[in-house]
């Protein structure tokens, strides 16, 4: 009998030992002293450090050090994989083939950034294969949050020796039901506590940009840039119309708003440069496109290991497809069917300009 026992007993210690170590933290590591830490809960982002133009180790990801910090916060969103669906949906309600869903409304009249309790609060299962690469997947059951179908997702995060931040994003559903996900980084590129991110130099590549009604809903409809403070096809500090009178900067209190991205396929769509440190951020993307965030409702509520998030400390490059896609027919579609598989692929990619 004791040699028995012995034998489970050994079993079980071999069964264990074969799992995947369970992590508070993953970090991924570069040649070039890049280090991006994650997080299990929510997928998230939680620091990325590289040297900045005098060789200074420099955080630019805004964030806290542990998972409570952020699930005690009243941003959720900070670095976090969002899902199902990044950004707004009219009512939280669209159709499938006749079929009307309600997804949980958290965001004024509208779901925002996959309900209440979006892909940011979800535990997900992370293994680690080697220092450059973790893998977040997570199982979204029928239902969850109103959406239709068991959602298979997998999310790749992959440091390179490029100094590329690659973000791949792929997701099955057994039932017809619309998917957007995206990484909600907020960044300051002149380091973490620096300042306003209003001296930024920005451009991005898009000519066409969706207007929103005053809930930050599209009103179904793209615009030119051109003479207006939303043109950054030339590099332009953030800063430099922000406050004009504009009445899309006033309803968004800021920059908040889906650049129609020039182009298809795997391409630069924006770049970013940190006046102070020479950090150079450039975004390619497959996605059409990239909601553009300038920090506008950050107000000192979370302390962060920064200090308070202060108005407009940071801002966010979203990837992604069009806000409320599933209710405006004009948009590139986001409805995935079973047997097809959601891919697309962002890739961040960063410099130093001395």
């Amino acid at each position: 009998m004791k040699l028995i026992l012995t034998l489970i007993a050994l079993s079980m210690m071999i069964s264990c030992s074969q799992q995947p170590a369970v992590k508070k933290t993953i970090t991924l590591r570069n040649k070039n002293q890049f280090e991006a830490v994650f997080i299990p809960e929510g997928a998230r982002l939680i620091s990325f450090t590289m040297p900045d133009k005098d060789g200074k180790p420099t955080g630019i990801v805004i964030g806290f050090d542990s998972a409570a910090q952020y699930a005690a916060s009243t941003e959720p969103y900070f670095g976090a994989t969002i899902g199902r669906y990044g950004n707004r949906i009219k009512g939280g309600r669209f159709a499938i083939n006749g079929q009307d869903y309600q997804i949980t409304i958290n965001n004024g009249p509208n779901a925002l950034h996959g309900g209440k309790n979006g892909f940011q609060s979800k535990l997900w299962k992370a293994e680690q294969p080697d220092e450059h690469t973790v893998v977040f997947t997570y199982v979204s059951p029928d239902g969850d949050e109103g959406f239709p179908g068991n959602l298979n997702t997998k999310v790749t995060y992959t440091l390179t020796d490029k100094n590329e931040l690659k973000m791949e994003y792929e997701a099955t559903t057994d039932k017809a039901t619309v998917v957007n996900l995206t990484n909600h980084a907020f960044w300051n590129l002149n380091g973490e506590g620096s300042g306003t991110i209003d001296s930024h130099l920005v451009q991005i590549h898009a000519d066409a940009y969706t207007p929103v009604d005053s809930t930050l809903i599209p009103l179904g409809k793209s615009e030119p840039v051109a003479g207006t403070p939303f043109d950054f096809n030339k590099p332009t500090t953030i800063g430099q119309r922000i406050n004009e009178p504009h009445v899309q900067l006033l309803i968004g209190k800021g920059y908040d708003h889906n650049y129609v991205l020039n182009g298809t396929g795997m391409r630069e769509v924006a770049n970013a440069l940190g006046d102070k440190t020479g950090i150079y951020m450039q975004v390619f993307t497959e996605e059409p496109g990239l909601q553009f965030y300038s920090g506008n409702f950050m107000q000192s509520k979370n302390q962060l290991r920064s200090g308070p998030d202060q108005f407009r400390t940071a801002f966010c490059f979203e990837t992604q497809h069009f806000p409320d896609s599933p209710n405006q027919p004009g948009f590139p579609s986001t409805l995935l069917v079973p047997g097809k598989t959601y891919h697309t692929t962002s890739i961040y990619t960063f410099s130093v300009k001395k």
